[in-house]
């Protein structure tokens, strides 16, 4: 049988070249040249099979570095593919740390008031977003293989969290076991993302398509947005459903006795002056760092207007206190036993695959602007590694975030030392200077987080993706409407 196997073979190589042979006796002859490609041998079944793995989750052939090296070598190279920052920190200089630190202090002016807003909309204390921002950072740097992402809470991310939580546990009445699932959840989530990455299930990220992704992200973009009506209007008695026919309900209802004229002008006044920042930063691109520290600027003002004419007892909703410190240990606080075991895990997988699609989106478009390689692989471990590490330090779900990268990108990041040096901020912000934050208006963070999340909305991809597949914005809408008339959950269920 195998010498008829290999005859066929010859004879099937003969017939190519003779093909070969006669086609390019033709083109010499004038005649127009047409290259004939034979057809690929036939594979067994199970070697079919076998190439096809080894495709799907080796086809960077990762150990190919380690072939034929000293046991010394191997070491190095082990430690390099686990940590990122002994391959690239050998060639780092002063002229790279300039960069860095620009961009690490203009990223961080951005993230302290975001990280407050953040937490409000996971019904976190207000440190819990800026303990976010300081140790999953640090990790991601020594980590991750991306030179562009800033590490800290989003706000897509801090809604989905706030909302599956919220439908376990009241944070108002239980907020010590809410706090506590937070923590689980963002343990496993950071599990999810590890799992995925050692097992090189890289690929199942894809399954979550760019127009699912583009539908999810906007219908989360305006529920994130009329949640703030809360804060920006000054509303005490607010629905705690996510739905807009319940929010608009809720605002109307509340329009003759319970909105605050001075909390409505501190909310409009900055929020103009924040898109306004963002129109100058779109028109002028050398003055990107306007928007990168409006968001501070408006936090310091609103504050000081607040302290010096004491607007909070003419019922303007401030910040009031914020826990002075770093990050306390939470180890003992993540439900590892008992009913909350399974809701914290199944809230954490969740929360886990969106965090990782939006970091690994982010990612691969600054790599191409940049034009490196990002191993999604390694880059789910570091995700992964750097939440389990978080939610033993009190810290929730931190990815990637969209406005923060663009900020980084465009202050002229050169490599991930720039989340090193928007940590140093945040830990010092941390150690002394949270309580000036006391007098900070609630409106000022609903301002913030409105005028972050506007650019999450991206109407031209929905109007290209409306061109190329009529079905794919069957997707899109579904997610979308699904997010803004039923739940976040069901938007994602529908993207999925």
């Amino acid at each position: 049988m195998a010498s008829v196997h290999s005859n066929d073979e010859e004879l099937e190589t003969k017939e190519m070249d003779t093909r070969s042979m006669s086609s390019s006796r033709n083109h010499s002859q004038g005649t127009p040249y047409i290259h004939k490609v034979g057809l690929p041998p036939k594979q067994k079944l199970f070697k079919e099979f076998t190439n096809t793995i080894k495709e799907t989750f080796f086809s960077d052939d990762p150990l190919r570095p380690f072939k034929h090296q000293p046991k010394s070598r191997k070491f190095i190279l082990g430690v390099q593919a686990i940590f990122p920052i002994f391959e690239w920190g050998r060639g780092y200089n002063l002229l790279k740390f300039r960069g860095d630190l620009i961009a690490g202090l203009t990223i961080a002016s951005l993230c302290i008031p975001q990280d407050i807003g953040y937490s409000k909309l996971a019904n976190l204390a207000p440190q819990y977003g800026l303990y976010s921002s300081f140790v999953p950072p640090l990790i991601y740097a020594i980590m991750g293989s991306s030179r562009d992402i800033a590490i800290g809470p989003v706000a897509v991310v801090s809604l989905l969290l706030g909302t599956l939580l919220r439908n376990e546990i009241d944070p108002t009445t239980n907020p010590v076991d809410y706090r506590r699932l937070a923590f689980t959840a963002t343990f496993f989530a950071g599990i999810t993302q590890a799992t995925l990455g050692i097992l090189r299930m890289g690929f199942l990220i894809d399954f979550l398509s760019h127009a699912a992704i583009v539908g999810f992200m906007g219908g989360a973009a305006i529920t994130i947005a009329l949640q703030q009506l809360k804060g920006f209007l000054g509303i005490k008695k607010f629905t705690k459903k996510t739905d807009v026919v319940s929010v608009m309900q809720s605002v109307f209802q509340s329009a003759h006795h319970g909105w605050n004229w001075q909390t409505m002008v501190i909310g409009a006044s900055f929020l103009t002056f924040l898109l306004f920042a963002k129109y100058i930063g779109k028109k002028k691109k050398n003055l990107f760092w306007v928007p990168a520290i409006a968001p501070l600027i408006s936090v310091i003002l609103s504050t000081f207007f607040v302290y010096i004419t004491h607007a909070e007892k003419n019922g303007v909703e401030i910040v009031r206190h914020i826990e002075k410190g770093i990050n306390p240990p939470s180890v003992n606080e993540i439900f590892f036993t008992g009913d909350y075991l399974a809701k914290g895990f199944k809230i954490g997988v969740v929360a886990g695959m969106i965090a990782l699609t939006e970091a690994i989106a982010i990612g691969r478009t600054f790599a191409t602007m940049k034009d490196y390689q990002l191993d999604g692989n390694k880059e789910m471990v570091a995700l992964g590694t750097m939440n389990i590490v978080g939610s033993m330090t009190s810290c929730y779900v931190s990815t990637g975030s969209f406005s923060r990268s663009a900020v980084n990108y465009m202050a002229g990041c050169q490599t991930a030392v720039s989340n090193i040096v928007m940590s140093c901020v945040v830990f010092l912000t941390l150690q002394f200077i949270t309580p000036l934050f006391k007098y900070t208006p609630n409106a000022i963070l609903a301002a913030i987080i409105i005028s972050a999340v506007i650019n999450l909305i991206d109407f031209q991809a929905a109007i290209l993706i409306w061109k190329i597949d009529k079905f794919d914005f069957v997707a899109c809408m579904g997610a979308f409407f699904g997010v803004i008339f039923a739940s976040v959950e069901i938007g994602l269920l529908i993207a999925v």
